[in-house]
């Protein structure tokens, strides 16, 4: 249902300097970001996804996890993203998709291109109004803007704590909502919760996917390790390489185009 007008729209502000820095860090790992990351909740993708869409472009498209929704609910889709490294394995997982170098604010898409403009994990990435812009320009009238993210479920003890050591709390806070700005009708949203089942050296694996690890010093990266490995096997007790279920909630966002 839509959101209230009087719940808080804003949410993190990031440097376009501080975003370059830390984008900077999935330009390598790529193949473990597509192994240990979770996916996207079947539930989250069907309401995103306006009746008879056709085409989408899957900004932000990293190694395909979102793609490979789409592409099973049969649109034709162009999987944008401006590392490389990302796009080099979505183009081994998914060689028939199209793939476009690029960003949110310069897809490099024709104007009313496509029925659908997805941003899946990226948001907090992006330039908001510029991307807004953009994804305006390239939806065809009436298009739809489709924003979601995941995130852990902070709000269990245990997970919120192991956040914490990964360096990977929220990104935004549970009364965020996305402002798309004026080409775009009242943004409606839906929140799924799930759980991704991992072992805990996967676990491990998934704070070495994230940017803050990627970005830090060796002896930084030790110390994550070091911690993680003590919560996970002494504090939790779990044994060496036994599986768990991370909880995670799926935000997801859809507004029409009015332009």
């Amino acid at each position: 249902m839509p959101a209230t007008p009087s719940t808080p729209r804003s949410g993190p502000r990031i440097s376009t300097e501080r975003r370059s820095d830390l984008a900077r860090g999935y330009r390598t790992g790529s193949s473990r970001y597509d192994r240990v990351r979770p996916g996207y909740p079947e539930a989250s993708a069907d309401w995103l996804l306006p009746p008879g869409a056709r085409t989408a472009a899957d900004i932000g498209a990293g190694t395909g996890l979102f793609t490979r929704l789409l592409i099973q609910r049969e649109l034709e889709v162009t999987a944008i993203d401006p590392s490389e490294d990302m796009l080099a394995v979505l183009r081994e997982r998914l060689p028939a998709v199209r793939i476009l170098a690029g960003t949110a604010e310069e897809t490099g898409l024709v104007p009313g291109s496509v029925d659908v403009v997805a941003i899946a994990q990226a948001w907090h990435w992006c330039d908001p109004e510029k991307a807004a812009v953009e994804a305006a320009r390239v939806l065809v009238p009436g298009g739809t803007l489709a924003v979601l993210w995941n995130q852990l479920d902070v709000s269990i003890p245990w997970v919120h704590r192991l956040s914490r050591i990964m360096h990977a709390g929220d990104v935004y806070s549970p009364g965020y909502r996305p402002d798309f700005g004026p080409h775009f009708a009242e943004p409606e949203s839906k929140q799924v919760k799930w759980s991704q089942a991992l072992s805990t050296s996967d676990v491990i694996d998934l704070a070495r996917s994230r940017a803050y690890y990627q970005r830090a010093d060796a002896a930084t990266r030790s110390k994550v390790e070091r911690n993680l490995s003590w919560y996970l096997h002494d504090y939790l007790a779990f044994p060496a390489g036994a599986g768990l279920a991370l909880p995670y909630f799926t935000s997801a966002w859809r507004a029409r185009s009015e332009t």
